[in-house]
This record gives C-alpha cells, structure tokens and sequence, in this order.
C-alpha cells in the first residue's frame, strides 16, 4: 500500500491532565502526538531535529519559558512552522503580542476542543501547502537546460529544436512552431522568449481555436468605447498588451482567412488598429507562432493564405511527438511522479520495471500532455510505493473504445444507439447515485451539484422512468 504521511502535532503544557486529554483527544483523530511538559526540552528537541512536527500547541504561560518566548526561538529556526497558543487570558493585548511574535492563532481556555480541532486543520493545511510550494519549487529549479528552469528533455529532437530556440532568440525574425498538440510548442515559444534580451517583459499566450472569430479580433486588436454593443470602455489588445515582450499564437493554422489578412498586415507595418478606431498604433511585440497543422497543406486546399505562410515561415522549428523522444518519457514521468506525490501528500518511490517498459512503449497519442495526465491518475490510484504497469492507461486502444462505446449503468452508447444529451445525463446521475448505495450527500459532491439540484434531478428521473 502506498503511504500517506501522518501529521505530528506536538503539545506543550505543564498542566499534566490537559496534556493527557490532549494527546488522547488528537490520537484518536489519527495524529502523531509528540508531549512535553518543558518548553525548553521541546525548543532542544527542534533545534537538534531529534522531532519533525508539522503543528505545534503550547500553553501561553510556561515555567521558564513562556509561550511568546517560546514563539520568538522557533522562529530564529524555522520560519512557517504553525504555532497555536492556549491561553486564559483573552484581553487585546495578549492576542497582539501573540501574533506579533509570530503565532499562527490563539485559542482560550476553558478549550472547545472542536475549534481547537478546526484550528490544528486549518494551521496544518497552511502548512502543507507552504511545504509543497517550496518543495515544487526546489523541483522545477532542478531541472535546468541552456539555462531555462523546469525545461525537461534529452532526446536529440528535443535538443535539436530547443539549441535553434536559442540561436534565434536574439534575432528579430518570425518564426513558425510545428509539432503535434501536447508535444510542447510552447516550451520553445517560451524558450525563444527567455533566452532572448525580452526574457524582463510580459509573454502572452493565446490558443486561436479556443476562441471564436468574432471575440479573438476584438482580444488581438483591442476595441474603442461604443465599437459595439456592450463595449461600455475601451479594451487594450494582447498586440498592445505584449509590447516589448513576446505574443504567442498557438493554433495559427485554425485562425479565420478575414484574420489571417489582418495579421499579415500587422507582421508588415508593425501597427494596429484597435476596432473602432482609424488610428494606427505601433506594436513592438515579438509574434511566435505555432500550429499542429501541415500548412503546405492547408495553402493548397486554400484554408490558409500563401502569403501569410511565407511570411510567417521564415524559422520553422519542428517539435517532435513524444513517441519519437523516447528518451524524454523516463525523466518527464519521473518529474511528473515527483510533482504529483507533492501536491497529494503521499509517498511513492518510483515506478516497476514493467511500469517503465509499458511507459516506453505506450504510443502517447496525446504526448507530453498525455504523459501527464496519465501519471497524475497513476499516483492517485495506486496501491503500492511503485507505480505499477496496471496504474497506467490501457495499450489496447481497441478496448478503450469499446469502453467509449460501452455502458454506463446498462446504458448503450453507440452508433447504433444514441441518445439525448439529457438522457445522457439522466443515466449518468443514476449511475452515481447507485454507486453511492443511494447517498444523496455523497452523490452531490461527486457531481458537483448543491443537494436541491440533485433532488430535482432524481425527481425528473423517476418521472423519465415511468414514462
């Protein structure tokens, strides 16, 4: 089984029985408790690394030591770690000079030992997420190619494209990156744009299919107050926005011919027109592009301008797919393993032999986004310290379509069979709702939905099946 860190929380009180109520109290809520009823012994503890905790709660007034003195030590030795102090005095005062030296919160005495609970999880997630940061971080600057931070890859088509990002950087030429999607297009887009003097200014990337015609103009070119309806001021475009950096066109073979025209103009004349107005205005935005298409091709069937490509074409740069980088999978995924073990706090070590074998022979259809995805799902699902080959997708691509195609709860989906997207919905609400031994609470959070909404769901599905 894989194992999941337990948090530990150390308690500091020289009242022996509420140290003893304590310990027990969060025992039982599945903590580590670590006990002392001497600061000093704790401080000695820390400071030595004898203990790790993730949490600590002492008493405000201590022998000796008292919990402000203790606050103001730690914090010559670890800076995030969450202190919570418990304390009899409640004035404005002892609350300033808690927090001032540095306490996460503060909790009164007599303890309710339910806010106190609420405090330890709040203190332990502000924690978790501070260490996650850091650790991320530390990760993503370990990886480090021509200079470039978190830039990951060893196969010679990576390199090769990467060492070509570098040799233009400087210059001013347009550049056309090729590649199939989730291949990392715009890694190098970025790479030109880091390695080049504009790495200080703003990269701004847009994806030309993900938005319609009509909004991508008025997001490129900007607008004028009263251009249309609803534009109530006026919009500085990404051209503008990008000036002294780099704009980024992902998808350019998907952009519109009427938009293609205007970007020709734009990489001729260097100038914009924001819609509504007839004033030019210089730009001085570096433009990248990039696009999974054959644009030869896409010229020739006439869905893409000849003049545009020529223009644009100057410095092609081809990304692999990732089938092709065979020698990129290992350390992506083991980069990935890491990342992902981070941010779901739990511990595996790396993957099976099998798993590494199946990982290199998987076809990656979807590439480097693919790769992703697919050791995301491995470290929430897996059962072991090691991704296993079973943690990974399925290698027939027959079978997953048959799933496609498959049942949901008995429900048919194919070709032969189709049925409403609201019948869709129906059998998929049902699905859940049996699957959670008809727990209505549950249900609802699976799919997202407040509770009335579900129940109105379920009211329209009893009345579905009776019909």
């Amino acid at each position: 089984m894989k194992t999941k860190k337990l948090s530990t929380l150390m308690i500091i009180d020289d009242d022996k029985d509420l140290l003893d109520l304590l310990c027990s109290f969060f025992k039982q809520r599945g903590y580590n408790v670590v006990t002392y009823e001497d600061a000093r012994l704790a401080l000695d503890d820390i400071e030595s690394s004898k203990v790790a905790v993730d949490v600590v709660l002492s008493d405000f007034k201590l022998p000796v030591m008292s919990g402000v003195d203790f606050i103001k030590r730690i914090r010559k030795i670890n800076l995030v770690l969450p202190i919570i102090l418990m304390t009899a005095e409640g004035s404005l005062e002892v609350s300033l000079e808690a927090i001032e030296a540095g306490a996460y919160d503060f909790v009164l005495k007599p303890l309710h030992f339910p806010q106190l609970l609420i405090s330890v999880q709040r203190a332990l997630f502000l924690n978790q997420v501070q260490i996650e940061n850091t650790n991320l971080k530390s990760l993503f600057n370990e990886q480090d190619f021509l200079g470039l931070k978190g830039v990951i890859g060893r196969s010679p088509g990576f390199k090769q494209a990467m060492e070509l990002a570098k040799r233009v950087s400087s210059s001013q030429a347009n550049i056309i990156i090729s590649g199939e999607s989730g291949s990392g297009k715009e890694v190098v887009a970025r790479a030109v744009h880091e390695l080049g003097e504009r790495k200080n200014q703003p990269f701004i990337a847009i994806n030309c299919s993900a938005i319609p015609e009509n909004l991508l103009e008025s997001e490129l070119f900007g607008y004028a107050k009263g251009a249309f309806t609803g534009a109530m001021g006026s919009k500085i475009g990404l051209f503008e926005e990008a000036n002294n950096g780099t704009l980024f066109l992902d998808e350019i073979g998907d952009l519109a011919l009427p938009l293609q025209a205007k970007l020709l103009r734009v990489l001729q004349e260097r100038k914009i027109k924001r819609i509504g107005e007839n004033q030019p205005r210089d730009i001085t935005a570096r433009i990248i592009c990039a696009t999974h298409k054959n644009l030869k091709k896409e010229v020739e069937a006439g869905r893409f301008r000849e003049d545009l490509y020529f223009r644009l074409n100057v410095i092609p740069i081809y990304m692999p797919p990732l089938r092709d980088r065979k020698e990129d999978i290992l350390p992506l995924s083991e980069y990935f393993l890491k990342k992902f073990s981070l941010m779901n706090n739990v511990s595996i070590k790396g993957f099976t032999k099998e798993a590494i074998k199946k990982l290199e022979t998987l076809p990656w259809q979807g590439n480097v986004r693919e790769l992703e995805n697919a050791i995301e799902r491995a470290v929430v699902l897996a059962q072991s310290d090691y991704i296993e080959p079973d943690d990974l997708p399925s290698t027939d691509h027959s079978s997953e379509e048959k799933k496609i195609e498959g049942s949901v709860d008995g429900a048919l989906f194919s070709i032969n069979s189709l049925m409403t997207l609201e019948d869709v919905c129906k059998k998929y609400i049902e699905f859940i709702f049996k699957r959670n031994n008809f727990a209505k609470e549950q249900t609802a959070k699976e799919l997202d939905i407040d509770r009335k909404t579900l129940y109105r769901k379920l009211k329209e599905i009893e009345s579905y099946e009776l019909n």
